[in-house]
């Protein structure tokens, strides 16, 4: 009994010094035996609840992982606001224990190989996990980017209708044009260019599930004379296109890879060519969340603003206009979440209760992380450096949004 006292004792100590070392005001850690523990006396603003020992060293060792292992596995409890207290903790300066840097920096070399091969196999363990579980909370769209809300009280579709219209006013697109789309998802920016804009589209992906799905509503839709689908890597897309857009696809690309993807758009863009890259981003350098590397975006990396523009001057392509939708993605994903939680008990049925937990930290961790502007979202319009193609000034934007929301909510 007193051996016993003594390990609880140290367990207790272990959970006071997790919670000064997050530095998190407010937020309660429950033991498994009923102790509740608390750092500071600011207002409560959650509680974890710990289920068992192993948990408790697991966070010791490497609080990043395990937190979101035990929240999935259900050995970790969050009682109040997921999303706020989430928040709290992207804003305490967490740091990895031993176990915790060494493991993060092999993952690193392994997880960041973005090889043609290793691409693939990344882009399958999220993508391919079936288009049935993606239309249970994307809208009819399927468009799994951050949405441009003109208002905020827009509902998702309108805001995604807005987005695909502002991205084809920033790229000029028009009747005729050629336009090369490196990763295309479901198809649905490519579809609009070709339906609203008149554009011919060639788009490059490698989830073999999304390109079926774009392939067949392509040609459900009478398009498919004017959009090619391509199930191929970005570093082999061919020809000469008068714009390259790339929507939510660089942070799958792994900084080793940032020049090939340059190469690329500089290959293939014409001479009074332009584009637009939008990509999740960061303020200063940074690796990703190890649990959202390693178990559901593996291979990812989110660039700095720096890191975009470079990728493009290095190869004498000039940034013309940058914009930041980071309160927008924020926007996108509250919509998403409460979405998925209308059909949480689907998701379990078909992939298990550890799954459905871990989507439903994913979607919540992604919103608080957009918030506390721990991420950023990031679009970059660029054309050839000696182009003198491009508008005099950015009134072709106009109200685009908001005409675009307008549209799709009285068609």
């Amino acid at each position: 009994m007193a051996l016993r006292d003594r390990s609880l004792g140290f367990e207790r100590w272990i959970g006071r010094r997790l919670l000064a070392r997050s530095a998190v005001p407010g937020v309660e850690l429950a033991l498994w035996d009923g102790t509740s523990l608390r750092h500071g006396v600011a207002p409560k603003r959650g509680r974890i609840v710990l289920h068992d020992r192993g948990a408790l060293y697991q966070l010791l060792l490497d609080p990043g992982l395990a937190f979101g292992d035990g929240f999935s596995e259900g050995r970790i409890g969050v009682e109040g606001d997921l999303v706020a207290l989430l928040e709290a903790l992207y804003d305490a300066p967490w740091s990895p224990g031993p176990l915790g840097r060494a493991s993060a920096a092999l993952w690193r070399r392994r997880g960041q190989s973005n090889t043609l091969r290793g691409s693939r196999r990344n882009i399958h363990r999220h993508y391919d996990l079936g288009n049935d579980f993606f239309e249970l909370w994307l809208d009819p769209e399927m468009v799994y980017t951050c949405a441009y809300f003109p208002t905020p009280s827009s509902s998702l579709e309108q805001a995604q209708h807005a987005k695909l219209e502002l991205v084809a006013r920033k790229i000029w697109a028009k009747p005729g044009d050629r336009i090369l789309e490196l990763g295309c998802g479901w198809g649905s920016l490519a579809l609009h260019l070709a339906r609203h804009h008149g554009a011919h589209v060639t788009a490059y992906n490698i989830s073999a599930e999304q390109i079926c799905f774009a392939r067949e509503r392509a040609k459900r839709e009478g398009l498919d004379d004017r959009v090619h689908f391509v199930e191929d890597d970005y570093r082999n897309a061919e020809g000469r296109y008068d714009a390259v857009v790339s929507v939510g696809m660089l942070e799958h690309v792994g900084a080793r890879h940032h020049r090939a993807f340059g190469e690329t758009i500089e290959r293939c863009l014409c001479d009074d060519g332009r584009g637009l890259v939008h990509s999740i981003g960061r303020v200063q350098a940074s690796p990703m969340d190890p649990w959202i590397q390693r178990r559901i975006f593996p291979g990812s990396y989110a660039p700095t603003l720096a890191e975009m523009v470079a990728l493009l001057s290095r190869l004498g392509l000039s940034v013309l206009d940058v914009e930041n939708l980071r309160l927008h993605y924020a926007k996108t994903l509250e919509h998403w979440l409460e979405r998925y939680e209308k059909n949480v008990e689907r998701v379990r049925q078909r992939l298990g209760d550890d799954f459905a937990r871990a989507w439903r930290l994913y979607l919540a961790g992604s919103i608080a992380a957009f918030r506390a502007s721990s991420l950023q979202l990031w679009q970059v319009v660029f054309s050839r450096a000696r182009s003198n193609a491009i508008p005099w000034t950015r009134a072709s934007l106009g109200q685009s949004g908001e005409r675009a929301a307008w549209n799709a909510s009285t068609s």
